[in-house]
């Protein structure tokens, strides 16, 4: 079997570059979807269930991408037409959620807007995104993929940073960060529009830059034979053959998720009401004045908080190569990570918490790269997008069953008539990643040379 040549660091950056792009995408997701939907009128009980449509199209839209892109061949490559399509989808749909309460329609007209717009972004952010860990597998070799997938994960978070700052910065500068009841601040919507520019404009730099190994020679890099070629197998049967690392650090990624899932849906209400004293609203005294201008602005600070969170995962994905063990330094991220969600509860000062999301931060750097480090290294032969697509479930699921269980547990620590205290789901999310920590234990890393996965 030929070995992959060692890339120049410019080639790796460009492979991964539109990343940060989509990145900027998923950080004003992340960071202002219950903003969004809590300022339309949702109940904070029901806001983990608005949080279902994306891990579900995750599972759903990125196997199907493995798939398809393992079979696919054009001038343009076999993995970057799905990105440049996503992408642009992506743009299309940034420009219309955050009007969801602006074109005339009733509350709950509103919501279903809402919803759907929150659908096809997702899934185009995920047909986006996939491409780009598809192709470090594609393209470069073992001995390059820790420092790729660093490259994507400095990328991941500078995106992310901008993303979350956007809101704030547009405050900064005069645009309105309060508005109509049940209508999103334009300093939300300019965000979501300047991000939309943004995100198309590194896609093109990267499907200008990199072009992908040719057929022939990406049969010939990764051991595949006209016999692999013209096998004839299914997800199932790719699901027996995966090595143990793909279950093993699954395993880990589902408390890991389940925990980011968390803080994503309930670190706005947490923030209004532990730190910007955000008041009941006078007409359900059971949630808070999303219209106050206490609520918006502790909106923009958990884009802030989430801020310090990429720079804190910056920082610490510098220093993870530095741990001779791996594990060692998966399991310690993990840790600190949940230490910062706990610590939440008892801090009531907004400069405070820049320690906590510092070392959330640690979390996330981790969860970016080791995870496809360690399985992209046990993987070999014709079907590594497809393994990566299957691997987004252990992303996804977690996510899904901590939307679908989160009402319920935040009611179990609601007294009737009152709001919710929602800063408890974040301690939820800090036992979570412990739990997650003891879990690295029982992985077993090993190499694609070895591996019986075709």
């Amino acid at each position: 079997m030929k070995t992959l040549p060692d890339l120049s660091f410019g080639k790796l950056w460009n492979i991964s570059f539109g990343f940060f792009g989509v990145q900027i995408a998923y950080a004003l997701q992340s960071a202002n979807i219950s903003r969004i939907f809590s300022t339309l009128g949702a109940d904070p009980h029901d806001l983990s269930y608005f949080w279902i449509l994306p891990p579900l199209m995750g599972i759903i839209v990125q196997p199907i991408i493995g798939v398809l892109s393992d079979k696919t061949w054009c001038r343009f490559g076999r993995r970057i037409p799905y990105l440049f399509i996503g992408a642009l989808v992506a743009v299309i749909v940034m420009c219309l959620l955050p009007n969801a309460g602006s074109f005339g329609m009733t509350v709950s007209m509103a919501m279903v807007f809402g919803l759907f717009s929150l659908m096809f972004l997702d899934t185009s952010i995920n047909v986006a995104m996939q491409p780009f860990k598809m192709m470090v597998g594609d393209m470069v070799n073992e001995k390059q993929k820790g420092l790729a997938y660093s490259i994507q994960s400095f990328l991941c978070n500078a995106g992310s940073l901008v993303g979350y700052l956007f809101p704030f910065i547009f405050t900064w500068i005069g645009i309105s960060n309060t508005a109509q009841a049940g209508t999103i601040p334009e300093s939300v919507i300019f965000s979501f529009y300047i991000g939309a520019a943004i995100l198309i404009l590194c896609v093109i730099y990267t499907t200008v830059k990199v072009k992908e190994i040719p057929p022939v020679e990406y049969a010939e890099y990764h051991d595949i034979s006209q016999e692999d070629k013209t096998e004839k197998t299914n997800v199932l049967k790719l699901l027996v053959k995966a090595p143990k690392a793909f279950w093993t650090v699954g395993l880990v990624q589902f408390f890991c998720w389940a925990a980011f899932m968390f803080m994503w849906t309930y670190t706005n209400g947490s923030i209004a009401a532990n730190v910007f004293d955000a008041q009941p609203d006078m007409v359900n005294p059971s949630m808070l004045d999303t219209g106050s201008e206490q609520y918006q602005e502790a909106g923009n600070w958990v884009g802030v908080l989430f801020a310090v969170q990429a720079i804190g995962s910056v920082i610490w994905a510098a220093m993870i190569p530095l741990f001779k063990n791996r594990k060692f330094a998966y399991a310690l991220s993990l840790l600190l990570g949940g230490v910062g969600f706990i610590s939440i509860y008892f801090i009531h000062d907004q400069f405070l918490l820049f320690m906590s999301f510092l070392l959330i931060g640690c979390a996330w750097a981790a969860m970016l790269a080791l995870p496809f480090t360690i399985l992209t290294n046990a993987l070999s032969g014709g079907h590594m997008g497809t393994y990566l697509g299957l691997f987004n479930g252990t992303i996804c699921v977690p996510q899904i069953i901590a939307a679908v269980a989160g009402g319920w547990i935040l009611s179990a620590f609601t007294t009737e008539g009152s709001v919710p205290p929602e800063v408890n789901m974040l301690v939820v999310a800090g036992v979570l990643l412990i739990i997650g920590a003891l879990c690295v234990s029982i992985i077993k890393e090993t190499s694609g040379a070895s591996s019986t996965t075709k």
